[in-house]
């Protein structure tokens, strides 16, 4: 009984989805890191002139390395600027352009029509016939 429950659980599309995201999240992760501390430190170093993995200080007797919070910073941003262009952005122009699919017809109508549409509308009325649209 409770392995039919697992096997159903396991094989629900949700699940095999979010084992597909995590897995390409962590390699795209890995992608993003290695560009951090392989190019961007770097060159954010070079340009400061200093070893900016390095970089560190001492609190009583204690190392604190600023360097390794500071690529882990650069490394989030870079990695929600991504997701937020290659992802979040073009979902939601799709979506955009769903919902300016699902609008009204007459939203995009000239006042031509407009006036046509009301006078159709009008004569339906006084005919007795049920308006359509």
């Amino acid at each position: 009984m409770v392995y039919k429950e697992f096997k159903e659980f396991i094989s629900r599309g949700n699940v095999i989805d979010l084992a597909v995201a995590v897995v390409l999240g962590i390699a795209f992760g890995a992608v993003v890191t290695s560009v951090v501390e392989g190019v961007i430190t770097p060159l954010i170093g070079a340009l400061f002139d200093f070893e900016f993995s390095g970089w560190s200080s001492s609190l009583n007797g204690n190392e604190i390395f600023w360097g390794t919070v500071l690529d882990a910073a650069i490394n989030f941003l870079l990695v929600a600027a991504a997701i937020f262009f290659l992802i979040v952005k073009p979902m939601n122009m799709l979506a955009e352009r769903r919902r300016r699919g699902e609008e009204p017809q007459e939203a995009e109508l000239s006042d031509e029509a407009l006036l046509l549409t009301e006078i159709r509308d009008l004569l339906r009325q006084q005919r007795g016939t049920p308006m359509q649209r």
